[in-house]
């Protein structure tokens, strides 16, 4: 049995090798890795003695050979097949471990020329891959080093690979070379050269997407039962991101779940201080911050309880057995937190339908990028895609301008900060009252600005909260003043808006008219 090894990243070959060896497995390699090898007291022949041709241009060569891709594709099943090795001197391979060139880490580095990125497109080793990858009945493949161990053990115990294992390190190993040449792709094609051609800047949107996912899970459905959905993840997916959150009880998600609770979790994590948000249809119905667990989430639940019934409710603090009882008087679909103390879980072993996810936050404050933020958002339309960056803006209070007469007190400059931070996660046309922390009413998707307004104050009296000197976030200008005084009159004291209306004078006059304080963020976040 031939094993041919040929590794960018080295990370544990010379004790796999050193076992394939103690199986009775013969070792071929080239450069780098034969050496290694070598060094480490291991019996290796090198590519170029199997080929009778040596490596060269500076390595671009050694692999792209008869002897290798010969040994690599021959089919063991077919007379003629072994014949024709036989014929020409060639010995089959059965086992190779190739991983590529680092060039989606080089094209990462800040600095990357088109030099470095060319000179790490791998040529010789995803020729390999491909030819092993498809002659999988009878050669292993693999490309990646958590391969080396489950492969290890199965040639141990069987002294040989089943098909299934050959078939799943074949798929693998397709799905790498897509990865690597869409990265390429992705890279090249982002390249814009001056007009005089001496120079390639890299572009944010390159002229092919290649968009690359790993599938979690089928769904039972979609958004509809009529409809069949599936749950992908990001090929390299952010830290504190939804999808690296762990199940801990209750019923699988569904397509909604899935959509509401990543709608959640994108607000609450976004708070430094102990937050609790309550979505239900992709919209926040309660959001409030707290000295507690506990405490966020009664202030959140106050805000619209009958809203709050079935739906999804998260924690950017572990959620302690205090909260958990609060949160099981009421109905809930998916539970998020940070963590779950003991005391918490057995509070709802009593609700095993209850689905809890745990997603651990990555170091950093709630204003890091970093934290699990998508860097693009993507929206499909008929046979299209629209990309943009996201929308990852967080507001400074530097940024804010009062543009009224009247000037925001500490406490009216928390209210709007607030405000606005919620604003952002609700579907456009936005109008959000808060006080003291939380949220009081939110009008959330309207076509018109003046009916989310109305709706605003709909919710909080139907929750019998008082409106009298909260602050109001619109996620876009007012383009008339109506809109403005509708929130007046039920009670607001304070405005943020992005302003850029023709007519921000009419309506920075009619603050000052009603004796209200009007600042403006310059940011807008329509979100539709």
């Amino acid at each position: 049995m031939n094993a041919l090894l040929s590794v960018s990243d080295k990370t544990g070959v010379v004790d796999f090798a050193r076992a394939l060896h103690a199986l009775g497995i013969r070792l071929i390699s080239t450069g780098g890795t034969a050496r290694l090898l070598q060094d480490a007291g291991l019996p290796v022949t090198e590519v170029a003695e199997l080929t009778g041709f040596p490596e060269m241009l500076d390595g671009r060569v050694k692999t792209l050979h008869p002897k290798v891709h010969g040994g690599l594709l021959a089919r063991r099943d077919l007379p003629e097949h072994r014949a024709a090795l036989q014929a020409h001197g060639i010995e089959a391979i059965d086992l190779l471990v190739v991983n590529l060139y680092p060039f989606e880490a080089t094209v990462a580095k800040p600095g990357c020329t088109l030099e470095d990125a060319i000179e790490n497109i791998d040529i010789g080793g995803p020729a390999m891959v491909r030819s092993a990858a498809k002659n999988w009945k009878d050669v292993g493949v693999l490309t990646d080093a958590s391969q080396y161990a489950p492969v290890l053990q199965e040639l141990q115990t069987s002294s040989a690979l089943s098909d299934r294992t050959r078939f799943a390190l074949s798929v693998a190993a397709f799905n790498r070379i897509s990865n690597y040449d869409a990265a390429i792709s992705d890279y090249l094609s982002s390249l814009q050269w001056s007009e005089d051609g001496s120079a390639a800047t890299r572009a944010m949107f390159p002229a092919q997407a290649n968009g690359r996912f790993v599938k979690l899970q089928d769904l039972r459905y979609g958004e509809n039962p009529h409809q069949q959905a599936a749950y992908y993840r990001d090929l390299h997916p952010a830290p504190g991101s939804l999808v690296t959150g762990v199940q801990l009880q209750g019923k699988e998600l569904s397509y909604n779940n899935i959509a509401d609770a990543d709608a959640a979790w994108e607000c609450v994590k976004g708070f430094d201080v102990p937050a609790c948000v309550i979505v239900k249809h992709a919209n926040p119905c309660g959001v409030a911050i707290g000295e507690s667990a506990l405490q966020a989430y009664d202030k959140a639940f106050k805000t619209d309880p009958t809203s709050a019934f079935g739906g999804i409710i998260a924690f950017n603090r572990p959620l302690d057995g205090a909260a958990a009882q609060a949160v099981a008087r009421q109905f809930v679909e998916v539970l998020i937190a940070t963590d779950f103390t003991p005391e918490a879980l057995e509070v709802f072993k009593a609700k095993a339908n209850v689905r809890l996810m745990k997603i651990a936050l990555p170091p950093g404050g709630a204003t890091d990028w970093a934290r699990g933020q998508n860097l693009m958002d993507i929206k499909r339309v008929g046979s299209g895609l629209l990309m943009q960056t996201a929308d990852n803006h967080a507001l400074q209070p530097s940024e804010l301008k009062v543009v009224s007469r009247a000037q925001p007190t500490p406490q009216q400059l928390q209210d709007l900060l607030f405000a606005w931070k919620v604003a952002k996660y609700v579907k456009s046309n936005a109008i959000v009252f808060c006080k003291d922390g939380m949220t009081m009413g939110v009008g959330a998707g309207q076509m018109s600005r003046l009916d989310s307004a109305r709706i605003a104050s709909i919710k909080a009296q139907h929750a019998g909260l008082s409106l009298q000197d909260t602050a109001v976030a619109s996620d876009a200008f007012f383009p008339f003043r109506d809109g403005l005084d509708v929130v007046v009159d039920a009670g607001a004291r304070c405005v943020i808006q992005p302003g850029g209306s023709m007519r921000d004078a009419e309506v920075i006059a009619a603050a000052d008219e009603r004796g209200v304080v009007m600042v403006f963020s310059g940011v807008r976040h329509f979100r539709h």
